[in-house]
């Protein structure tokens, strides 16, 4: 940019239709945050500025905030400052010095956002930024994702200088006479980043000038890409798969016949915490014998005939109920159960989801938990007992529909197969003077 309103002008232009017109600024003080803040001042934005001192460079992190009060006051913009024990919070958390870092100043910038009513949170990433995002993503093996380097807003993020290079920062704060302080660290080759900015990318600029802005071009194209991909993998998901009872259920076949099987089953799986590795495993196993099972931190995958389902994994649940007084028991999966005492004129309800029960049969307290190998109930309407395994079995249940089926007990006798069908035993009679009856919501 050849001059300071020329630099003002682009930023607003790149900005233009995102609406902001009061936003929270993180101000280090360094070129590119001290740039980011008199642009925004020369935009008529209104800022509250956040300075973050994560105390890990003893005088130097005093000295960028004693810069950046001294630069906030000749302003006149609004300045709050963030203190932290980066190193504590780090060492609390099992997570490195630069998440520790990142966790604690977006979470006061969240923070400061609502407290002022801004709309938007702006940070000073600027194109190299993005550019060495996507080489370094590139060199760790990635998807299409990864090669969009850095997002002009994400969420409330908004980042107004990622049309600019850093040189064009650093002409634009001295065409206005603005100094400004380096991080020592940023010098430094110890880090990926750094080597990318202070190496590979002086030597990509030789080989051809003008590469960084060709990357950055690139990488703008394939967040445009990533958009189109993105909806034909929502159309292709709503297709071949279906939801019930919390268990998303993947057609297999289906699957096959989408144009990259393999892709789609990752895409539909990732939300649920499986890496490329267990889904490329999945994959393989898909023509294989039902029963083979995946795990997530937070899932559970299983082979079944036909299909793939997924839930949540699940620890063997039970749970004491009292059945003196109407009562909610809260269960796995976002489920509950509601015990009432309806009068005696009351119907019986045919609802599977249902059950209505002697009361003086079924005792004073009830246990909810997990069907276990070898129980048997005797369903209603008839007299002599059934496995549940076999019960459901008939009803075509799925493995996974299989693990997480409860039945409500009272003592060692099952009176209710949750969802399915009561106990013929514990059923109202005209004999029954008290009634209870056992909502699946």
């Amino acid at each position: 940019m050849s001059t300071a309103s020329e630099f003002e002008h682009a930023v607003a232009r790149f900005i233009e239709g995102y609406g902001v017109r009061q936003v929270v600024a993180g101000v280090s003080g360094g070129a590119d945050s001290v740039a980011l803040l008199h642009v925004l001042q020369a935009l008529g934005i209104k800022c509250t500025a956040v300075h973050c001192n994560f105390h890990l460079r003893g005088k130097e992190s005093d000295r960028d905030q004693l810069f950046v009060q001294e630069l906030c006051d000749r302003l006149g913009i609004s300045l709050e400052i963030c203190h932290y024990s980066t190193s504590d919070y780090a060492s609390e958390h099992g997570i490195s010095i630069e998440m520790a870092a990142r966790e604690l100043r977006y979470r006061d910038f969240e923070r400061i956002m609502q407290e002022t009513g801004s709309d938007a949170i702006c940070v000073a990433h600027h194109r190299d930024d993005s550019v060495e995002t996507l080489l370094m993503n590139l060199m760790r093996g990635t998807g299409i994702r990864g090669l969009t380097g850095i997002r002009p807003l994400n969420g409330h993020i908004l980042r107004p200088l990622l049309c600019m290079s850093r040189a064009d920062i650093e002409a634009y704060l001295a065409a206005i006479g603005q100094p400004f302080v380096t991080d020592s660290t940023n010098l430094e080759t110890d880090y990926t980043r750094n080597r990318v900015r202070l190496q590979l990318l002086p030597l990509m600029r030789s080989i051809s000038p003008g590469a960084d802005r060709a990357v950055a071009d690139t990488a703008v194209h394939m967040q445009q890409a990533l958009a189109i991909y993105e909806k034909a993998v929502k159309e292709e998901s709503a297709r071949i798969t279906s939801t019930h009872d919390g268990i998303l259920s993947i057609d297999i076949d289906a699957l096959k016949g989408c144009t990259a099987p393999g892709t789609m089953l990752y895409e539909i799986l990732s939300p649920y915490g499986f890496n490329a590795a267990q889904s490329d495993d999945l994959f393989r196993a898909l023509d294989a014998a039902p029963g083979r099972m995946f795990r997530s931190a937070t899932h559970t995958a299983v082979k079944d005939r036909g299909t793939v389902e997924v839930c949540a994994s699940q620890e063997p649940f039970m749970k004491t109920v009292s059945t003196a007084c109407d009562s909610v028991t809260e269960l796995a999966g976002g489920r509950r159960l509601i015990i009432a005492h309806p009068g005696p004129d009351e119907p019986v309800s045919r609802d599977p989801h249902v059950a209505t029960l002697d009361a003086d049969l079924a005792g004073p307290e009830l246990t909810v938990r997990s069907w276990q190998t070898g129980d048997r109930f005797v369903p209603f309407g008839m007299k002599g007992s059934r496995l549940v395994s076999d019960y459901m079995t008939d009803l075509k249940f799925s493995l996974t529909r299989k693990q997480s089926q409860l039945v409500v007990c009272s003592g060692n006798d099952i009176v209710w197969v949750v969802g399915l069908r009561s106990d013929n035993r514990y059923r109202v009679t005209d004999r029954t003077l008290h009634r209870i009856t056992i909502t699946l919501e």
